[in-house]
């Protein structure tokens, strides 16, 4: 009996060992793919510098191939106002409560003059969306209300979640911040339909943000614009689609010849006020373009 008992603890001991090991072995494997997976571009840093943008960064989810890549890993994970990018969650929230039936909701010019002349009318969220009309979108964050707004932040974990006390200006005044990591995060799950939002909500956010559209490709973004300090915040935020036209064998599931590729991406920079000598708006768009056409995102 001894010696069956010996026998029996020291096979437990075995293989206790090389269940360890295992394990071990997985993590070690695990973290090895996850390392290969997440890439550093050090050479995105040349767009930026032929603009002479010193303070940028940007990161690009590669869902073809499950990777992560990246410029300026330290601001790709800093917090900062998401500024008109919040457009994109301010609009889902709008959906999802029915505050907004559609996207064809009127809301009435408030009658102030603005220097942006295509601000100065009557419009529906659409037509917001696109001109990025923030006086609509202030009186749609106040609809909302802050308990049901501050829900969604919480729900969905929208960077640091906090609203301040400010229900029509929180995205703008510091109190709401975001990294670029967490927006690409948030936009693969809009995309996926995975935020706990009706499909539909998310659907038609999707299709608001569509910028162009072309045989090859679709580029759906959002930009935002802030003061920090001295400086004028800069954001992009979006998802590219590559265009792939197959041919399906007869009889096959796929009925559509078409397949979307998703890349998400979310770029800021910072450039001083007193510094007119570009359009940093069009620049923000030109350094997109470079930025996913270099990575494959965009045709060449």
């Amino acid at each position: 009996m001894k010696a069956t008992f010996f026998t029996f603890a020291t096979q437990s001991v075995i293989f206790m060992r090389f269940r360890i090991f295992c394990l071990i072995s997985i993590v070690v494997f695990i973290s090895s793919c996850k390392d290969v997976r997440i890439k550093e571009n050090k050479d995105w840093g040349k767009y930026f510098e032929a603009y002479g943008i010193k303070d940028g960064c940007f990161i690009l989810r590669d869902n073809n191939h499950e990777s992560i890549h990246y410029y300026n890993k330290d601001r790709c994970v800093k917090r900062f106002m998401p500024a008109s990018t919040f457009k994109v969650f301010n609009s889902l929230v709008a959906l999802e409560t029915a505050v907004a039936p559609d996207d064809q909701l009127m809301i009435k010019w408030d009658g102030i003059v603005r220097d942006r002349t295509e601000l100065n009318k009557d419009m529906n969220m659409r037509e917001a969306f696109k001109v990025s009309n923030i006086a609509y979108y202030q009186e749609i964050a106040r609809r909302i209300g802050s308990v049901k707004m501050q829900h969604y932040l919480d729900t969905c974990k929208y960077g640091n979640m906090n609203m301040g006390n400010k229900i029509d200006s929180f995205w703008i005044n510091d109190s709401l911040k975001i990294s670029a990591d967490e927006q690409t995060g948030l936009l693969k799950r809009m995309y996926f339909f995975e935020l706990p939002m009706a499909e539909r909500t998310q659907r038609i956010v999707k299709t608001m943000m569509l910028q162009e559209q072309t045989p090859a490709y679709n580029l759906y973004y959002k930009t935002g614009t802030g003061k920090v300090g001295d400086k004028w915040l800069y954001w992009v935020v979006g998802f590219a689609e590559n265009v792939v036209h197959v041919k399906e064998k007869e009889g096959s599931m796929n009925k559509s010849d078409v397949r979307n590729y998703p890349y998400f991406f979310a770029m800021n920079f910072e450039m001083p006020i007193a510094d007119t000598s570009k359009d940093w708006f069009k620049v923000r768009l030109d350094l997109l373009h470079e930025v996913l056409k270099d990575y494959g995102a965009l045709p060449r």
